[in-house]
């Protein structure tokens, strides 16, 4: 096939991308990722499309050509345009490819909320313990932070400790419950005394999951403090602790 005749089809193929028609739109995705590596500069300036469908099925196409895209979406990162950003993080994330951490993390600290949601969500999807430290910092970004959180949960690396216990503390509710479930994951001692601690929290899943943490810390100490729970107003937590106490070694007395 010609220069002319690829680049008139790989044309068409983008218009394709742009019909109301889903089936259509389909089988254009997967056209471009057979075409290869000639269609992705065209597909790369679609990522900047004003229809966000659009965006998505360019990072589609793209990530159906494979492993030879991982250099142009890590340049494309670098791109003027925000959306073109967070669709090259999104496409790094489903691809999955290690060559993709550091401009990920690097990424954690874009300009734009969106690109450092996306990149926050592809380490997650890449599950690579590199990107901890950087995730650790963005434990303190406030437009990321539960993500954050729950991506340092699933990697459970004992380097997030001290900031696990810090949103442990802090007042985000759902960083409370991501970080009292990851100490108990991750098993490292020091989450013992906040874990404890977390057993008054306020809202009813950061309880249950700090109680369950420090069974699989094997808390012993926390025996004394757990009781109160087994007359907890949500029924879950009641039951969740009549487990752990039974696991440190507790029995009701007759």
């Amino acid at each position: 096939m010609s220069d002319d005749v690829q680049a008139g089809r790989i044309e068409q193929l983008i218009e394709a991308l742009r019909d109301d028609n889903e089936a259509l739109r389909d089988h254009a995705i997967a056209s471009l990722g057979q075409v290869g590596e000639d269609a992705v500069g065209p597909l790369i300036g679609l990522m900047a499309d004003d229809d966000v469908l659009i965006r998505e099925a360019a990072t589609s196409a793209i990530v159906r050509i494979g492993p030879s895209v991982v250099d142009p979406l890590i340049e494309a990162l670098k791109d003027d345009e925000w959306a073109i950003r967070e669709q090259a993080a999104s496409g790094l994330g489903k691809l999955k490819d290690p060559r993709g951490v550091d401009p990920l993390v690097k990424a954690l600290k874009d300009k734009d909320g969106a690109v450092r949601t996306a990149a926050v969500w592809a380490l997650e999807r890449l599950g690579d313990a590199r990107a901890v430290p950087g995730l650790v910092e963005a434990l303190t970004d406030h437009t990321v932070h539960e993500d954050v959180a729950r991506v340092l949960k699933k990697i459970g690396d004992a380097r997030a400790v001290d900031a696990l216990i810090d949103g442990l503390l802090g007042n985000n509710w759902m960083v409370r419950r991501h970080a009292a479930e990851a100490l108990g994951k991750i098993g490292d001692s020091r989450g013992v005394g906040p874990l404890i601690g977390s057993l008054k929290d306020e809202d009813w899943l950061v309880r249950r999951n700090a109680a369950e943490s420090l069974a699989r810390l094997g808390a012993k100490q926390a025996i004394d403090p757990l009781l109160p729970l087994l007359e907890d107003e949500n029924t879950m937590v009641q039951e969740t602790v009549e487990g752990v106490l039974a696991s440190l070694g507790w029995t009701a007395k007759p």
